[in-house]
């Protein structure tokens, strides 16, 4: 009970979700990995179990002109939430992200007009101003948005040049981007979803987490921080099972972070 209050305490549920969807199918089987690969055998630790889920396909790829926000979903597949829209040409309904303050019953367009720059509304690169917080963001023209996807998350349009944007991450770094790549105006919705205390081991079972064993716990046979007598620090940096720093070693390929800001 007492980890049922802390959990309600630290984060609810808004209103205005609904599941108005589950009358469309518009659902499809997620297949469970649990971490292993095609023999059965573990390549991913720390994974198994978790709740039957349901895979919704949203459009990333904004392919849909004018569309019109029916209801907004929880998704239990990712942190933020999903918008069920319907294209007014067409009249087919679909899935896509949903940013904080899009109201449902507005109708929302792919532009290039600064008449058209409200939350919601999706516009390419080049004809946002500077300044404007965005989402959903495309890497690569025509290719779909794939950054800045999760709760609460947004980017921010530092500069411009002939071709690129140059646009603040939330981590601080600044990419640059093709102006002629596709970005939604506002911030990705539930950004309370960063205040969530799951408050018990078994909120975590559900989620297909199982419990991460520290490397200074094991023997030296298992991990390179391993054995020792009593309690040690593992007695050097900080390293993968294998051997490989986990700490401070750039991953990331330079062509796409700039240093600093602007």
């Amino acid at each position: 009970m007492k980890s049922l209050i802390k959990y309600k305490k630290s984060y609810q549920s808004p209103s205005y979700i609904s599941l108005v969807s589950k009358d469309f199918k518009l659902f499809k089987k997620k297949n469970k990995k649990s971490g292993r690969n095609n023999s059965g055998k573990i390549c991913v630790w720390h994974k198994g179990g978790g709740h039957k889920q349901k895979y919704r396909p949203l459009d990333f790829n904004s392919t849909v002109k004018i569309k019109r926000l029916i209801a907004i979903e929880y998704d239990p597949i990712r942190s933020a939430f999903i918008g069920l829209f319907i294209d007014i040409r067409t009249k087919k309904l679909f899935f896509d992200l949903v940013c904080e303050n899009q109201e449902i019953g507005k109708i929302y367009t792919i532009s290039r007009s600064l008449d058209d720059l409200a939350v919601g509304n999706k516009m390419r690169l080049q004809d946002i101003p500077l300044g404007t917080l965005v989402s959903s963001l495309e890497i690569k023209p025509g290719k779909g948005s794939q950054f800045l996807r999760s709760a609460g998350t947004s980017g921010k349009i530092q500069k411009k040049s002939e071709k690129y944007a140059y646009i603040k991450m939330p981590s601080k770094n600044v990419i640059k981007v093709s102006l002629d790549c596709i970005a939604t105006i506002g911030s990705i919705s539930n950004e309370l979803h960063k205040n969530k205390v799951l408050a018990k081991a078994g909120r975590n079972r559900w989620l297909n987490k199982r419990p991460h064993v520290r490397g200074v716990a094991m023997n030296p046979v298992d991990h390179p921080h391993g054995g020792g007598e009593g309690k040690t620090s593992g007695g050097r940096h900080s390293v993968t099972p294998w051997g490989r720093l986990t700490k401070g070693k750039k991953t990331r390929k330079k062509a796409t972070i700039l240093k600093g800001s602007f």
